[in-house]
């Protein structure tokens, strides 16, 4: 899989949305609430720039739409959208697939996200908490290719430009929409990204070793390198803001932006750059369905510091939206997995007992590990066998008294 993977070159593409289109795909129609979506607009603003109060809109109203000053890009660019609609209603519905069964406890599925989560059913999670890759920084040996809306084919992390893992990011997001309950949270953990030329790596020991001068490989030695030329805007070594765009389009599509969490880490990577400040922190982004979402604020304080309570060196009564948690040892294998504390701290908060929990990059288990310790019910999808055995390990290693199907993989499919 490593060889299919390209090295980044995040050059932006020149593209046009002008194209002459036929009197019958001009007329043709498409739900208000997919339009808006698309153009970065909410319903009642689509309907005041079209002055008309129709559930549908037409493909001519579509293209003014993109004209107007309000509209921003999502998870499909502008100049996709039109053919983009077109070729999603004129495809055959070849029938929606079955909806897989919830756990009583846990369970761990092997397979891609954006196939996995419409297999959800409707309103049944109530938290969505996930570390997803980043853009640009690793490379995984059972890195899956996937088809994206946009046109893409790469996995998810190696995008040629920051702006396509953004859409990336987005349409899991709006693929998460109709699984979610009302009073839903998602907690969706990003590091940023600086536009910087370097080797992607495997982990960070390598980073490590590259640092320390005890990587003898030279630049093409490398399985995959990340360019800096080519973008639109971006210079060499200039930060990125991908959590920022983010989290902006998230409430774009519809979403309530609660807060954007700056996790303080205990440490941080050594970095060689003496022209800015040493990173050492990643972000939280909290989203809710809902204006006022379930919140258990008071739990903070109950529950134990080891399952994200207060870091009682760190932190004070009040819980605030910078939060001090130790970086994981990453000794189970995974090497990029958050601590405990931080999904035990969002499930906590956002749910109650036996209420569902969804990790879509579940990794070594982390998520799954915290939802049972809190008696919540988790589910986990990844792509590696590898990484799903590590976490089933982990999840039976938390007490015998757990039921035989919560320390078993009950659910284990094929790559889609």
């Amino acid at each position: 899989m490593l060889k299919m993977i390209k090295d980044i070159h995040p050059r932006t593409p020149v593209t046009s949305v002008r194209r002459d289109f036929s009197t019958p795909e001009l007329r043709r129609a498409f739900p208000l609430e997919l339009v808006a979506t698309l153009v970065g607009m909410s319903p009642s603003f689509v309907r005041t720039v079209l002055n008309h109060r129709e559930d549908t809109v037409p493909l001519r109203d579509v293209l003014a739409l993109l004209d107007q000053d309000a509209f921003a890009e999502t998870f499909i660019p502008r100049s996709r959208i039109p053919d983009w609609l077109l070729q999603r209603t004129s495809q055959r519905v070849v029938g929606k697939q079955k909806s897989m069964s919830l756990p009583d406890d846990h369970c761990l599925i092997q397979g891609c996200a954006t196939s996995l989560i419409p297999r959800l059913p409707a309103s049944s999670v109530q938290c969505v908490v996930t570390s997803t890759p980043y853009w640009g920084t690793r490379l995984y040996e059972d890195a899956f290719m996937v088809s994206w809306a946009d046109g893409e084919r790469c996995p998810f992390g190696n995008e040629q430009t920051p702006e396509a893992f953004v859409r990336h990011a987005l349409e899991l997001l709006y693929l998460l929409k109709p699984v979610l309950t009302p009073t839903a949270s998602i907690w969706w953990n990003l590091m940023d990204t600086y536009n910087t030329r370097t080797q992607i790596r495997r982990n960070a020991s390598e980073t490590l070793r590259a640092m320390r001068g005890e990587d003898e490989r030279g630049w093409n030695d490398h399985d995959c390198r990340r360019y800096s030329a080519g973008h639109s805007y971006l210079k060499d070594g200039d930060q990125c803001l991908i959590p920022a765009k983010v989290a902006e389009r998230a409430s774009r599509i519809g979403y309530h932006v609660k807060s954007m969490i700056t996790w303080k880490k205990d440490g941080s990577m050594p970095e060689t750059v003496g022209s800015r400040v040493t990173r050492e922190l990643e972000y939280v982004i909290h989203l809710s369905v809902d204006r006022t979402p379930l919140f258990n604020k008071g739990a903070y304080l109950r529950i134990p510091q080891g399952l994200g309570g207060r870091n009682r060196t760190y932190e004070s009564e009040k819980l605030t939206d910078v939060w001090c948690f130790q970086t994981s040892t990453g000794r189970d294998g995974h090497g990029a997995q958050f601590p405990i504390a931080l999904p035990g701290r969002c499930i906590a908060l956002s749910t109650n007992e036996n209420d569902l929990v969804l990790d879509p990059f579940v990794g070594a288990g982390t998520t799954v590990v915290a939802a049972r310790r809190l008696e919540r019910r988790c589910i986990g999808f990844d792509i590696s066998d590898r990484y799903l055995r590590i976490a089933q390990r982990r999840v039976k290693g938390l007490s015998t008294d757990l039921p035989r199907e919560a320390v078993e993989l009950p659910l284990l499919e094929g790559l889609p």
